[in-house]
């Protein structure tokens, strides 16, 4: 079990609050796509994906991108219990969707990049710091079925 200062769960939750779900979220998952191509075998029914223009104009990844985000909110509101939330989530990409866990770690890594390029000197370190523990914690619980 993860444990969470209350200075931590205040940057996380300062964090989500202003966050632009839309510009973050396409950004993000546009970013893991034309970076790590291989994650696009994922998303064969979103349209043409050929390009780093077909990608960043694809309202279907826009969209996704959105929902990802969205499913963040779950981890924010559950930070006690991360794990458990995420055991749907983690069953459907697992069983359904087979989907790579390392995919997560990647898609992690780029929302930080987009969120710090958002952010600027506002991310230091200490919420780099405590926003990285918490994909951590995401990640894992995603991974959870694959266990």
């Amino acid at each position: 079990m993860v444990e969470w200062s209350d200075k931590e769960r205040g940057i996380i939750n300062s964090l989500f609050s202003t966050l632009d779900y839309e510009d973050i979220g396409s950004k993000t998952l546009s970013r893991c796509l034309i970076v790590y191509p291989w994650t696009q075998r994922y998303f064969n029914n979103f349209g043409p994906l050929y390009s780093a223009e077909a990608i960043t104009s694809n309202p279907n990844i826009a969209a996704h991108g959105v929902k990802i985000l969205h499913g963040l909110d779950r981890a924010v509101k559950n930070m006690d219990n991360i794990k458990n939330a995420y055991t749907e989530l983690s069953v459907l990409h697992s069983d359904k969707l087979k989907v790579d866990p390392d995919n997560f770690t990647l898609l992690a890594d780029c929302l930080s990049i987009v969120i710090g390029a958002k952010l600027g000197s506002n991310f230091t370190i200490e919420t780099q710091a405590t926003f990285r523990k918490f994909l951590a914690v995401v990640v894992s619980a995603l991974g959870k079925q694959y266990h």
